[in-house]
């Protein structure tokens, strides 16, 4: 039960801020000068390398965090509220987002490039799964249980939340020509506004469960 708990919170987190139906248009702008089975191919590296991306982020970003000396409540705090108000941008303005994703992603890519390493960069890092998602994937890595054998059921449904959100990717950019004729504008905007809004929902959230821990550490010292 509480793999499917933990997996209801990370998905929804993660997708929003991945939103790869709307990533799927920037990529298929980016390799428009590379054959089909090329983009195809890198398609599938993209997503292996977007679920390496948000899996070691939630594996081993709060402990790379708790070497600093930054406690998870500071995490959760301070992630949940980032997370939140990027929502609240993106809701307010989704076009603002995909232009700035659309100028990160940079000119489009020729047949003869080195298309193994531009499957990293810029097509993973930062069109795909940039900071931002690193920041969602570390706070939900910091919202697990202490101990327990809760602790390997939320790392469970939190990485299959990972994983499924890169098997989407990896479908919706091998599809990309086919989702373009399927949406226009229109259509991509309220996709992004309706993510953004989920997004909100779970920084409010994540927000929360780190003000509950503060509260009860000072209320326990």
């Amino acid at each position: 039960m509480k793999a499917i708990e933990s997996f209801l919170l990370g998905f929804p987190a993660l997708f929003s801020i991945v939103n790869p139906l709307v990533g799927a248009f920037f990529y298929r702008e980016v390799t428009s000068d590379l054959s089909h089975p090329t983009r195809v191919r890198l398609a599938s590296q993209v997503a292996v390398y977007s679920a390496l991306v948000m899996l070691v982020s939630l594996w081993l970003g709060a402990y790379v965090l708790n070497f600093f000396g930054i406690s998870l409540a500071a995490m959760r705090i301070a992630g949940g509220t980032l997370l939140a108000l990027r929502a609240y941008q993106l809701l307010d303005a989704p076009e603002t987002q995909e232009a700035r994703k659309s100028a990160q992603a940079g000119t489009p890519i020729e047949e003869d490039a080195n298309t193994a390493g531009l499957a990293f960069f810029p097509l993973t890092m930062p069109l795909t799964t940039g900071p931002g998602t690193m920041s969602v994937a570390i706070a939900l890595g910091s919202s697990r249980p202490a101990s327990g054998d809760g602790l390997l059921e939320y790392f469970t449904g939190v990485s299959l939340a990972a994983l499924v959100v890169a098997v989407m990717v990896w479908i919706s950019y091998r599809s990309a020509d086919r989702l373009a004729e399927l949406l226009n504008a229109s259509a991509r905007q309220t996709i992004s506004r309706i993510s953004a809004f989920l997004m909100m929902c779970i920084g409010v959230q994540i927000t929360l469960i780190g003000l509950e821990d503060e509260v009860r550490r000072f209320l326990a010292g």
